[in-house]
């Protein structure tokens, strides 16, 4: 689980929570920021709205994309550059057919698709093309979910305000009822608040988290690209083992280079 999005959703409501009931001076303060029409105009109404700029299969996929901010994704880094390494060294002593023995037994998708057309005498510019081409789509195919959430971090305010408009609609129209000025007016201002929240504690930062995910994954598989191109050249272990390494984060680099850098 990723504690960041845990708490920090937790602690922006808790916020919010704490101020609604510290200004009223008890739980009538809650209570008055819950108002079901208000929240179904927000949050269904924005989302249909995002509807009509996406495909139907884009629109239902957000949501699988939203619980992936509440996971921190491994990419294994360190078993990658292990392996790679391994291939390496197996590479130089027997040569690159001796690969493909390892090939079947391997659970990395796209590492055996480049180290199998390394295998096949592909020649390496082609090699970098095609698996760039490969992590250039699926950075295509995430840009759209981050699209779609930036779309309804747009759209959730102004449903906000539409809300504000029906409840000043409603008060104006009616001004003769003093009881229902109250919970018109209400109305108006929580809807702009749900609008504010959904757009910046939730819908914005899920679609930030998610590039930063998309970032981490894409330069996993640069790393990937680097290390296939190296094996098919016939550089020296040890330079490929420093040129992945460059990828890591220095804590995860410091305990790997004791290990493979070892003399």
């Amino acid at each position: 689980m990723d504690l960041a999005t845990i708490l920090g959703l937790v602690g922006a409501f808790g916020m919010v929570i704490f101020t609604a009931i510290s200004t009223a001076g008890s739980m009538l303060g809650l209570t008055r920021l819950l108002n079901l029409p208000s929240f179904a105009l927000v949050v269904l109404g924005s989302y249909f709205a995002v509807m009509v700029a996406n495909k139907w299969n884009v629109s239902l996929g957000v949501f699988g994309a939203i619980k992936r901010t509440f996971s921190v994704p491994s990419f294994n880094e360190s078993a990658i550059i292990q392996k790679l390494v391994a291939f390496s060294e197996k590479a130089r002593r027997e040569g690159l057919l001796a690969l493909e023995d390892e090939l079947e037994d391997l659970d990395d998708e796209f590492m055996r698709k480049g180290l199998r057309l390394v295998v096949d005498g592909t020649d390496g510019a082609i090699i970098r093309d095609l698996l760039e081409l490969e992590v250039t789509q699926m950075q295509s195919r995430h840009t759209v979910l981050h699209a779609l959430l930036m779309t309804w971090a747009g759209a959730a305010p102004a449903f906000g305000m539409m809300g504000t408009v029906i409840g000043l609609v409603n008060m104006l129209s009616n001004l003769e009822d003093k009881s229902s000025i109250g919970p018109n007016m209400a109305m108006a201002l929580i809807t702009t608040l749900y609008g504010s929240l959904i757009a910046n504690v939730t819908v914005a930062p899920w679609s930030t988290k998610l590039r930063g995910q998309s970032t981490a994954e894409a330069s996993i598989k640069e790393m990937v690209i680097e290390g296939v191109l190296s094996i098919q050249a016939g550089d020296n272990t040890r330079i490929l083992a420093m040129k992945l390494m460059a990828y890591l984060e220095p804590s995860l680099r410091k305990t790997l280079e004791a290990e493979l850098l070892k003399d």
